[in-house]
């Protein structure tokens, strides 16, 4: 929202989640055309060794800077609530954001991504949707008792700006599930393409209004001081939010291993022809995440991470690589409304990833990480504890502060 306008972010959002859905389902056509069952295997059968060469690439990429952004979140939210606990010294090593990657990738991550069947992340899944749920309700609840006192920013309100091809990208992050579409399309029962779109079209609507309800909560309570990670822009001080950045912290430490099972799969398929001694599985799985982990701990900004793989990685996997693939397998007549609008992703594709890396790398977002907000200062808010249902403020901005953030 912030980086596309408000008004253009919320209809971007409906696009993306409508092309996701459409996208999903044309892949296991496409599939079943083909009469493969992973997506490299349907790129290889369309496009060749090149075309394979080049899926893999993205269907590795795309979850292995999952993986780092995952962690990355992990340690900046569950740092944050370490330091609330009283007593404990808010400079102590043993809550960094580093030692509590690290922490977390031994105790929970690398355990559950060593499963070698992803129906056994089913409770995982479910736990992980309920906190989402749980996330929700407190943004929701601080947009109504905080919103009211951020300032907001003078371009606020504006239709679009000018970085809504970023924003595009940083919304195909958040859709994306094609590169383990397979994986899970084999665990249904009695496995359809009906049952197969009736899963999709139910997933996508509750997952863009979901979307949709944090999106507005978050932007209408901080507008153009919104952080790529919402929860770097409330008080380190405030007691609901801090039992809110637990759950996200646990939530992302439980998605993780999704990811790590596709990264996976790629090299299993790529280097071992498709199967992975227990040996191989072991060690493949502990070099993926060993790697990922480093990575994360030299990287702390979320917003660049979100876009550049949202681009580069999600966009192609999105809206490029399953049209081609059913456009070239289907014999339906041009006409047909699968293939129009096959025609139509394919370009919207491209341009997105292009015009989106270059904004990305020439006009990256801001990013304030572990720093607290202005309006978290004495000087310019005194906020209660937030064991108490709202908020007050005490004093006003200070001259100073409304010309600088205004």
């Amino acid at each position: 929202m912030k980086q596309a306008g408000f008004p253009l972010g919320i209809l971007l959002l409906f696009w993306v989640s409508y092309v996701t859905d459409f996208s999903l389902i044309l892949l296991i056509k496409g599939g079943a055309l083909s009469g493969t069952d992973t997506y490299q295997s349907l790129v290889n059968k369309t496009f060749g060794f090149p075309g394979y060469i080049l899926l893999s690439v993205l269907q590795f990429l795309y979850p292995f800077i999952a993986m780092i952004s995952y962690n990355i979140i992990a340690g900046d939210t569950l740092s944050k609530v370490f330091q609330r606990i009283p007593g404990v010294d808010p400079e102590n090593v043993f809550i960094g954001r580093h030692f509590i990657i690290g922490l977390s990738t031994v105790t929970f991550t690398l355990p559950l991504s060593l499963y070698r069947n992803i129906a056994k992340l089913g409770k995982v899944s479910l736990i992980s949707t309920g906190l989402t749920t749980l996330i929700l309700g407190i943004v929701m609840a601080r947009a109504i008792s905080l919103g009211p006192h951020i300032p907001k920013t003078e371009d606020a309100w504006v239709f679009a700006k000018p970085n809504a091809i970023q924003a595009v990208g940083v919304m195909s992050f958040a859709f994306i599930c094609h590169h383990n579409s397979f994986l899970v399309y084999s665990s249904l029962e009695e496995p359809t393409v009906a049952k197969w779109s009736r899963l999709i079209h139910m997933s996508i609507v509750i997952s863009v209004f979901i979307c949709i309800f944090f999106a507005t909560c978050g932007y209408l309570t901080f507008t153009g001081f919104t952080q790529g990670d919402l929860f770097e822009n409330y008080c380190r001080n405030d007691d609901l939010v801090t039992f809110g950045r637990f759950c996200y912290g646990v939530t992302v430490i439980l998605t993780y291993p999704m990811e790590c099972f596709v990264t996976r799969e790629v090299i299993a398929n790529v280097f071992f022809g498709g199967n992975l001694s227990s040996v191989f599985h072991i060690v493949v799985t502990v070099m993926v995440i060993t790697v990922a982990t480093l990575v994360s701990l030299l990287i702390d900004c979320l917003g660049i991470v979100l876009e550049l793989n949202g681009v580069l990685c999600a966009t192609p996997l999105i809206f490029i690589i399953p049209s081609a693939c059913y456009l070239k397998l289907s014999e339906e007549p041009r006409t047909h409304s699968d293939k129009i609008m096959s025609y139509v992703m394919l370009p919207i594709g491209a341009a997105v990833m292009v015009f989106g890396f270059v904004m990305a790398i020439t006009n990256p977002q801001d990013c304030t990480h572990g720093q607290e907000m202005f309006y978290c200062f004495p000087d310019n808010f005194s906020l209660t504890n937030t064991s108490e249902s709202h908020i007050q403020q005490t004093t006003q901005l200070s001259i100073l502060n409304i010309s600088i953030f205004q």
